[in-house]
């Protein structure tokens, strides 16, 4: 679809499709789904109504939008290939998701690890799928780890860093500071290390 995206009525006005999915999803990801209103969007978005609808169908799809369109802690995966230990693949996954949920300029938190843990009945449908897209986190994280684990003791580790991604998460939205979130890494890091010695 076009990234400049004509008003079916009303004139020939514009709007930049790219410029109206990051504005939304820096609303959404400050305030959650729930928090942002349709008037919320239209107006930071500088669209009437009708065309976000024509658009987007709903506010639900252009969610999804500003979904696909965040890398966050997603990106911070892709540094996982690089490293050559299980500690070293743990390290780069804990600081790169803090420098996601910290880097300065954006919005703090991860929006996947935080979206819609706890909804209303009407966006049931939307908090599957935001569980599917951090079941997918676990995933692929698993298959990341799988050099040097077995395959139940990769899913194992990888559910528990999953957790330590989501309280980091958190912590950061609440004003944690990067290096207090990175002491926290710290000792996750060191407490894995003191396991293997006892296993």
């Amino acid at each position: 679809m076009d990234k400049l995206v004509k008003k079916r009525r009303g004139g020939p006005r514009t709007f930049d499709r790219d410029h109206a999915v990051d504005t939304a999803m820096r609303l959404f990801w400050r305030h959650g789904y729930e928090g942002v209103s349709l008037n919320d969007l239209t107006a930071a978005i500088g669209i009437a109504p009708p065309s976000l609808y024509a658009a987007f169908g709903s506010k639900a799809g252009l969610y999804r939008e500003a979904l696909d369109r965040y890398s966050g802690l997603p990106k911070a995966l892709n540094n996982l290939g690089q490293t050559t230990s299980l500690y070293e693949a743990v390290e780069a996954l804990l600081d790169s998701a803090i420098n996601a949920v910290t880097e300065p300029g954006n919005e703090r938190g991860c929006m996947i690890s935080s979206g819609m843990i706890q909804c209303g009945g009407d966006h049931a449908e939307l908090a599957r799928e935001l569980a599917q897209r951090r079941g997918l986190m676990r995933d692929t994280i698993t298959l990341k780890l799988e050099p040097w684990l077995d395959q139940d003791g990769a899913a194992s580790l990888s559910r528990y860093l999953v957790t330590i991604l989501q309280g980091l998460s958190v912590q950061a939205r609440d004003g944690a500071s990067r290096e207090e979130l990175k002491q926290i890494a710290s000792e996750v890091v060191a407490g894995i290390r003191a396991r293997s010695l006892i296993d």
